[in-house]
């Protein structure tokens, strides 16, 4: 059940160092992480989603996953995300009331500007 006022978020991690199973792996633990926060839903992306050029395994996109947050727990999933892979590359697209917004990181400081900008692009909605 989608809700005008939640906020969709659609996290990619890139770790060219990582095989096909360890990304996956790592992105499920980031996923049950997700979940143990206070989020309407957080999945794996399902390969009828994929983007150009993504890998997909067992069905699902490698590395990417969605959550579905409250405007009240967005900041915190952000911080959570923050905090969780700051030294990661890691593409986030946020989507609410319809407008979406797509950021690219690969370091601490990018992720912040990029969580600075999510912040801002909801608060504006």
């Amino acid at each position: 059940m989608s809700s005008e006022s939640n906020v969709k978020l659609t996290i990619a991690l890139s770790n060219p160092s990582l095989d096909a199973e360890e990304q996956e792996r790592e992105t499920r633990n980031l996923l049950r992480e997700i979940k143990e926060l206070d989020v309407e839903s957080a999945e794996l992306v399902g390969v009828a989603e994929i983007p150009e050029g993504a890998k997909s395994v067992g069905g699902f996109l490698l590395g990417v996953l969605q959550a579905e947050v409250s405007l009240a727990n967005f900041k915190k999933l952000l911080g959570f995300l923050g905090d969780r892979l700051g030294n990661k590359s890691i593409e986030l697209e946020v989507e609410a009331n319809g407008k979406k917004l797509k950021v690219k990181a690969s370091s601490q400081q990018e992720l912040m500007t990029a969580i600075a900008a999510a912040q801002n692009f909801v608060a504006e909605i």
